[in-house]
């Protein structure tokens, strides 16, 4: 599911994702585990009463890689279609 980041509509990043979340357009959304506690608290509680699948992933620097960014992401949202 994580290598679909590269190909699919997707968000990087708390602002983004977050305005995704509030307009209902996300399917699928990572959290990396060394993300800082305000971060995920705030994604998480968007997340609340929406159908959105939630998924780990070992950290901020693997996530940002599999976005194809060259720095660490604590979030990102793969798109509804």
């Amino acid at each position: 599911m994580l290598d679909e980041l590269k190909h699919r509509n997707k968000t990087v990043g708390l602002k983004q994702t977050l305005k995704a979340l509030a307009a209902d357009k996300v399917q699928v959304l990572f959290i990396a585990q060394d993300a800082e506690e305000r971060i995920v608290s705030k994604i998480l509680e968007a997340c609340s009463g929406k159908d959105v699948e939630i998924n780990r992933v070992e950290s901020m620097k693997l996530l940002g890689k599999k976005c194809g960014i060259d720095v660490g992401a604590a979030v990102a949202a793969i798109l509804k279609e």
